[in-house]
């Protein structure tokens, strides 16, 4: 069994500003703002929703299949996903165009100033669904915006289940378009920040929204999350982390734990609780793919958080 994992690749470039950004901005100069800092400090780290959910899912013993575009400066990560013996079939590079990039830069109160280039990923409607073989279940995460309305539109056409998930893609869309998303899709899964937005372009509400999916899941940082499945919600208690360091990629851990669970037949508070965990993990370390517990590991982790076996 195979998982189809629709979504960006990128270089993920982190700075540390060892001062605050407040100290070195005149608010009445906001308006001709010329400012430079100084960063000691700088990590690159392989990222990307496709990269970090197919990482995590690789880790619980899943076989993810990456479809997403990538540019001429791919090869650092593309031996990055060999050595993790992750397929690169399905992932397309675009000439004359950079690998998605995200330049972060962080002062000591943890704000953050960001610059994102989409690059390659903007490309992402060039894949298509059909060209993927032995696929069970698909996830449509944030990518180029096209992209994710046609990969949706090819999973339902396929007959083939998949979790519409639109993160940080979310204001490329309108209301039509995310009502789409939802008649397409077979599961749904936002943070509670997407879900307030999703409530307000479409004017349904979560139960409302819940009707026409298999499962609609939120999560709520560390308040847990919640799964409206037929007629109920499940509250998922969020699993307690050895450390708080680095909430990048924790949704995407979290992601691949649903999918997993899904695959395998899991019931909702098991599948629930398995994706809490992941992020659990995910969140002990710095960058996306820092993270490394065997499968062994992960099942004696849930155990002594939940009181059960993990199938």
């Amino acid at each position: 069994m195979s998982a189809l994992i629709c979504g960006s690749l990128a270089f993920d470039s982190i700075m540390v500003f060892h001062d605050h950004f407040k100290n070195h901005i005149l608010p009445e100069k906001i308006h001709m703002l010329n400012v430079s800092f100084l960063v000691p400090e700088m990590r690159r780290e392989f990222g990307g929703c496709a990269g970090n959910i197919a990482y995590n899912l690789k880790l619980l013993g899943g076989n993810p299949q990456i479809m997403a575009t990538c540019g001429a400066d791919f090869a650092p990560y593309a031996a990055h996903l060999d050595k993790l013996e992750i397929s690169r079939k399905h992932i397309r590079s675009v000439d004359d165009s950079f690998t998605a990039q995200a330049f972060i830069t962080t002062d000591l109160s943890d704000n953050q100033i960001t610059a994102f280039h989409p690059g390659a990923m903007n490309f992402s409607h060039f894949n298509h669904v059909d060209q993927a073989s032995d696929i069970t279940i698909g996830i449509v995460a944030p990518d180029g915006r096209n992209g994710m309305l046609q990969h949706a539109r090819e999973f339902h056409a396929a007959g083939t289940p998949f979790i519409f998930d639109p993160g940080q893609g979310m204001p490329m869309f309108d209301g039509n378009d995310l009502m789409e998303f939802v008649a397409l899709a077979d599961y749904v899964t936002l943070n509670d920040y997407e879900a307030e937005l999703l409530q307000n372009r479409t004017g349904k509400t979560l139960p409302e929204l819940a009707q026409q999916v298999r499962a609609l899941i939120v999560t709520c940082g560390e308040l847990g999350s919640q799964i409206y499945t037929g007629g109920q919600i499940f509250d998922i208690p969020c699993a307690r982390a050895s450390a708080v360091l680095d909430p990048t990629g924790c949704g995407d851990a979290y992601r691949a734990g649903l999918l997993h669970g899904i695959s395998n037949g899991m019931d909702w508070p098991t599948t629930g609780r398995l994706a809490s965990l992941m992020g659990a993990i995910k969140i002990a370390h710095r960058g996306g793919q820092n993270h490394a517990p065997s499968q062994g590991e992960i099942k004696k982790l849930f155990k002594t958080e939940f009181g059960y076996e993990l199938d």
